[in-house]
């Protein structure tokens, strides 16, 4: 086995973080392969124990679990300084893209060659969701109970309008009941290497408090705290406590909060908007970034368009990202006991399995705007075409995303000139 290099400098470890932010695209799975490649086996900075280990730890948490390990493994190596580093430096570059595309995007959205390239990467993006959906059920639904939790997880979702935070917890307390879950278990090594110190929980979680409350004062007094901007900022983070299953999970719910109950956004925003956060690095849940944007751009109040949008983004990427921070910088110095509780596995287990059904509502809804625009009895054979096509390249020939993506956008663009 190779020998491990040690923790590098501070200097080499912050050049790594920021070039990271560039190129981490793919995806959860791809950016984690990344990781992997250049932490594990080309540097050797950390074993291949240690980063199974903060894997696992990172997904029995909400959130994006691919910033969570980069969070992690900067903690391993420099403590909190290289935690903060690594999962800025993850994410920065996404949120600066995502905004410059959402501002594109809602200025010349109706232009037509730009109308013809989202046609194609929307349809690329049903391909992506079922992918998902099928990988994810296949690990997650081991058992009877896990089934029956996917498939009323759906139904009450889909047909009972039951909110998506009650259909979480009462999958929760099935398999925590059960004793049956097989959840993920943790093994981290004993103990941080040197350079990392325990640090003490309080005044990590009152930091994190105070950094959350410090946006929602700021909005609060300064437009009032029953208005758009405060209801925005307490709607994301709650959505960022729910964030079991990654981004194709959430979106499903926030579309439908933002969509049906709101009415902030269209749902053909945000498909767009998963369209736009797939062909950027970082964490695909950075899609909530532009739905935020879309927010504050269709319902500008007293501001400007383009500050009210701006303002609707940010509030929704710090919200949605600073929980990821807290999360890790609590629970990784205590990852073997949280992990390995039989029932918390279990619940966790039953959480997996409930998300498959929450996907498969985000699916119905992606399909009935792109490819059934017109009805369920007319559909969009180009775009069902073009969206089987992205499928065989991704499932069957194992093309990279962004090969796939800049395809779909191609072939849109071409069929808008024929």
């Amino acid at each position: 086995m190779d020998t491990l290099t040690g923790p590098p400098t501070f200097a080499a470890a912050a050049r790594f973080w920021v070039q990271l932010g560039f190129v981490s695209f793919g995806g959860p799975a791809g950016q984690i392969a990344i990781l992997h490649r250049e932490v594990v086996q080309r540097r050797r900075w950390v074993d291949e124990d240690t980063f199974t280990g903060a894997l696992n730890f990172c997904m029995l948490l909400p959130g994006p679990e691919a910033l969570q390990l980069a969070i992690f493994l900067g903690w391993r190596l420099h403590g909190l300084r290289g935690g903060l580093l690594a999962g800025l430096g993850f994410i920065v570059p996404s949120v600066l893209l995502l905004f410059a595309l959402s501002f594109l995007y809602a200025t010349f959205g109706g232009v037509p060659w730009l109308a013809s390239v989202m046609y194609g990467l929307q349809a690329a993006v049903i391909a992506l969701v079922l992918q998902a959906l099928w990988r994810i059920a296949r690990r997650a639904l081991r058992t009877p109970l896990h089934l029956a939790l996917a498939l009323g997880s759906f139904v009450a979702l889909q047909f009972a309008g039951v909110p998506f935070p009650w259909v979480l917890l009462a999958a929760a307390l099935a398999g925590a009941l059960s004793l049956r879950g097989s959840g993920p278990r943790v093994r981290v090594p004993e103990g941080p290497p040197v350079a990392v110190r325990r640090h003490p929980a309080l005044p990590i979680a009152a930091i994190g408090l105070g950094l959350w409350v410090v946006p929602l004062l700021a909005v609060g007094l300064s437009f009032g705290f029953d208005t758009l901007w405060t209801k925005l900022y307490l709607f994301f983070s709650k959505a960022a406590l729910v964030t079991f299953g990654g981004a194709y999970a959430v979106l499903g719910y926030v579309t439908h909060e933002l969509v049906d109950t709101h009415g902030w956004i269209t749902a053909q925003q945000s498909v767009a908007g998963l369209a736009l956060a797939e062909t950027t690095p970082g964490p695909l849940v950075i899609v909530l970034q532009f739905l935020g944007f879309m927010t504050g751009w269709n319902q500008p109040g007293p501001l400007s368009v383009p500050i009210a949008a701006l303002l609707g983004g940010a509030l929704a990427s710090w919200a949605t990202f600073l929980p990821s921070f807290v999360f890790i910088f609590l629970g990784a110095p205590h990852v073997d006991r949280l992990a390995q509780h039989r029932r918390i596995s279990a619940a966790l287990a039953a959480i997996t399995a409930a998300v498959v059904g929450v996907i498969a509502t985000l699916a119905l809804l992606l399909a009935q705007v792109v490819l059934f625009r017109q009805g369920w009895s007319a559909p969009d054979w180009v775009a069902l075409a073009m969206s089987l096509a992205a499928w065989w390249a991704l499932e069957r020939r194992q093309w990279p995303l962004p090969a796939v993506l800049a395809g779909a956008a191609v072939a849109g663009l071409l069929l808008g000139y024929l």
